[in-house]
């Protein structure tokens, strides 16, 4: 594969335009990049389509640029002022350790239930609070439309995607697009950064494996690329489909095709489907460390929510959300504990649904959040994908 580094130049003060390069359909990916000398708050612009882009991605092996019939957007960007991009990552940072302070509370006070996690799920989230396992990243979605304060939609703490994307790929159209700019954008270094500190916990022999289910490409991507990076710091990594991994009874350890023990490993894979696993009783602190740790699983119900804004009411990052409708009277969005890609989705205005998503999720619960229209620029409707790497903004 190839290993890409992007290097940031020191910005210049003042004079930055900066944008986020826009992904227009519904999984809504968000690049941040910088031009120099102009000044405008946030809009949709149009830039120019590069020619051969499709196969400068597939070398880079960026396959899925155009799955669903079109998902990479090439010539779509926003612009956003300096003293935006401040408030966006300030925010984050605030969001990220409230959202720490959240897990406290939850496993403090055994809140685990309530926010749709089973008894073996809270047994391994606090044994992970309790040792500190390092997390490596997250993605808040936040409503913001360049005037007063982003609002967090949800976090997704376990499983994000879309940062092969937001790492390699924008970077990569900016290079070809406007090679004099720079990008305002630290997912790499920080990646490397999160490596580097795992290694320092990782015993030296133990290799990292990767894993993903089979026959997703846009999960093998993500997967192979941080792989690559976690190899740039020097750690052993091996690849195993997730399918593919044993458990030896014995030893009492997981283990690859090769019968080689798995001690450590990242996986691109929900921690709740784990738990449905035939092997999940098999899960124990002292066998297998994870990548996301099992504590982030109280941050990716979206039973968060309601906790955090019990912890921080009124704070200007939340909306108001709870476990119930009735706080909210007639007009909210109901969405459910765990699901993916917007399933199972309802909003509901004046006390009618004006709309709903489909799905199969739903049974561990739902909770209720304040209905926040999204900003609208030419009849597209964005939410900002905020990178939370190594504790850090990105």
């Amino acid at each position: 594969g190839v290993s890409l580094q992007p290097r940031l130049k020191p910005l210049q003060g003042g004079e930055l335009q900066l944008l986020f390069l826009q992904q227009d359909d519904a999984r809504r990916l968000w690049f941040l990049l910088v031009l120099p000398w102009w000044r405008f708050l946030m809009r949709r612009i149009t830039a120019p389509e590069r020619p051969g882009w499709r196969q400068t991605f597939e070398e880079l092996g960026f396959s899925f640029h155009s799955m669903e019939g079109g998902y990479w957007s090439e010539g779509v960007c926003y612009q956003f002022d300096a003293a935006q991009i401040d408030l966006l990552e300030e925010a984050s940072e605030e969001l990220h350790a409230m959202c720490l302070q959240a897990v406290a509370y939850v496993v403090e006070r055994d809140l685990f239930a309530r926010i749709g996690l089973g008894e073996q799920a809270a047994a391994l989230a606090r044994s992970s609070w309790e040792q500190q396992e390092l997390s490596l990243y997250g993605r808040f979605d936040l409503v913001y439309d360049g005037h007063g304060d982003p609002k967090l939609l949800e976090y997704n703490a376990d499983t994000p995607t879309a940062l092969y994307e937001a790492s390699i790929a924008q970077w990569v159209w900016l290079e070809e697009l406007y090679p004099d700019c720079d990008q305002f954008n630290s997912i790499h270094e920080k990646l490397l950064d999160a490596f580097a500190a795992l290694k320092q916990r990782k015993p030296l022999a133990a290799p990292l494996h990767f894993t993903c289910v089979k026959e997703h490409e846009e999960d093998r991507v993500t997967v192979d690329y941080l792989r690559d990076v976690a190899m740039q710091t020097g750690i052993d990594t091996r690849f195993v489909h997730i399918e593919d991994i044993g458990y030896n009874p014995e030893a009492a350890r997981f283990v690859d095709l090769d019968d080689l023990p798995i001690q450590w490993l990242f996986k691109l894979y929900p921690w709740e489907w784990l738990l449905e696993d035939a092997f999940a009783p098999y899960l124990r602190q002292e066998n297998i460390t994870l990548i996301e740790p099992a504590w982030k699983m109280i941050l990716s119900t979206k039973g968060i929510l309601p906790i955090l804004w019990e912890l921080f009411p009124g704070h200007k990052n939340l909306l108001p959300s709870f476990f119930e409708p009735a706080p909210l009277g007639d007009r909210y969005v109901k969405k459910p504990m765990f699901a993916r890609e917007g399933a199972n989705v309802e909003l509901v205005d004046g006390g009618a649904r004006i709309a709903a998503t489909e799905g199969s999720y739903g049974r561990e619960g739902f909770i209720y959040q304040t209905l926040q229209p999204l900003p609208q620029f030419s009849g597209r409707y964005p939410v900002i994908g905020s990178w939370i790497v190594n504790g850090l903004a990105a």
